[in-house]
């Protein structure tokens, strides 16, 4: 006999309040990802250079015309807080202060993949669109 595995399915808010209450600390290095909680890969030297390399040169080329947010939280609908590389968001004066940005404020999300690239384009790259 089969036994179906039953998943428990988060929100947002309810992830905000793992958080909050010290379920999830800080420096846990996690996403929301469609209600799951996904632990992500350490950030190895050649990642992190080529994010660098890359807000570098968005900062550069684009200016003040956007927000270049580098490994920052975006709000993509009730189930889903990923984590991109690069955001590149609306520039706003409280450069997203009293909230994280969501879908109408996004210009281009950016995932620099390296050991994560098939489950960047099988789970994110339809989460993104």
């Amino acid at each position: 006999m089969s036994v179906q595995l039953l998943r428990r399915k988060f929100t947002v808010d309810q992830y905000h309040k793992m958080a909050e209450s010290g379920i999830l600390k800080e420096d846990d290095r996690v996403e929301l990802i469609r209600g799951e909680i996904i632990e992500m890969s350490p950030i190895g030297t050649k990642h992190a250079a080529c994010v660098n390399r890359l807000v570098n040169l968005l900062v550069l080329l684009l200016g003040k015309r956007v927000i270049v947010a580098p490994q920052n939280p975006v709000v993509l609908d009730n189930n889903s807080e990923p984590q991109p590389d690069v955001a590149l968001l609306k520039p706003r004066d409280d450069f997203y202060a009293t909230a994280h940005p969501q879908p109408q404020d996004i210009f281009l999300l950016i995932e620099v993949a390296d050991s994560t690239i098939l489950y960047d384009r099988e789970e994110k790259i339809t989460l993104y669109a």
